[in-house]
């Protein structure tokens, strides 16, 4: 039974040899181990050439390695202001087009936070904002798809069913699932079960159908939380995250997409990722 999720990292693995170093050594690191996916991790800016985007999309075309982009954390959906919203939609705007050039699919971000808003009027107004976004992108030949993420504390922007919904309705828009954020976001242990996962996975598939169902793109990591949600990501070998459990559910559900590495110890929490994803594939396919 043929793999159905490519595994990678979020950022170039930490063992990228300085020659020829950045974002192509990172790809060609990925495949010498050999992993499948990168998400370009530029979290902070959007610093990048058009030559080196052409770079980028040249190694990982000869690398077959599937690229994403991870934008800068300064979005927020729901900006108090015209002016700090008008920074965060071009911090948006610019990661889409500069991955784009460079040969990503994908294009995750933070939605942001409720403020003080109440759920429903946030969403109301990132809903809106997002649907421009996706237009203007779409409007200029940026055939990348935009991924809101899941948020892993409770104040912020990005349960499930908020990114399952503002993906019903805005063409060009799929979620990031980060597992870890949603066993963080309650603060009490929960969302750390085959049961919890396979409901959640459910969600993803009554709500989206085959255009999510068979495009999943999922953030996973050890993670460390307390009442209010999460505080940082951990390897796994040192959280309660029960991920063999989520792969056990995602292989039942014949769900497909990527899978990225976001743990301290990236490429080799990665690398266990992927083997014990693969036993459940091996367990499933011998049943």
């Amino acid at each position: 039974m043929a793999d159905r999720f490519l595994f990678g990292t979020v950022g170039s693995p930490l063992s990228t040899p300085q020659k020829p170093g950045g974002t192509p050594g990172g790809i060609l690191r990925l495949r010498e181990l050999k992993l499948d996916t990168l998400e370009m991790a530029w979290v902070q800016s959007v610093r990048v050439s058009a030559e080196t985007c052409a770079t980028i999309k040249a190694t990982a075309t000869a690398a077959k390695l599937a690229l994403s982009v991870h934008a800068p954390y300064y979005i927020n959906l729901n900006a108090q202001t015209k002016e700090l919203w008008h920074a965060g939609r071009d911090r948006l705007l610019a990661a889409a087009r500069a991955g784009y050039k460079a040969g990503a699919t994908d294009i995750i971000f933070h939605p942001g936070s409720y403020m003080k808003d109440e759920p429903a009027a946030a969403n109301k107004i990132a809903v809106q904002r997002l649907t421009e976004v996706a237009a203007q992108l779409k409007d200029e030949g940026v055939d990348a798809i935009l991924r809101p993420e899941t948020m892993g504390k409770s104040a912020m922007l990005g349960t499930l069913e908020e990114t399952i919904a503002w993906s019903r309705e805005i063409e060009g828009v799929l979620p990031c699932i980060d597992f870890a954020h949603l066993h963080a976001r309650a603060g009490d242990g929960s969302f750390n079960s085959y049961q919890e996962f396979s409901a959640a996975l459910k969600l993803v598939k009554d709500g989206l159908g085959k255009r999510g169902w068979q495009a999943l793109h999922i953030h996973l990591s050890g993670i460390e939380y307390g009442p209010k949600g999460e505080k940082k990501h951990l390897p796994l070998k040192e959280a309660d995250l029960k991920y063999k459990e989520l792969f056990r559910a995602l292989v039942d559900a014949k769900a497909s997409g990527r899978i990225l590495c976001e743990s301290p110890l990236m490429e080799e929490d990665a690398l266990v990722m992927q083997k014990a994803y693969r036993q459940w594939l091996k367990r499933k396919s011998n049943e």
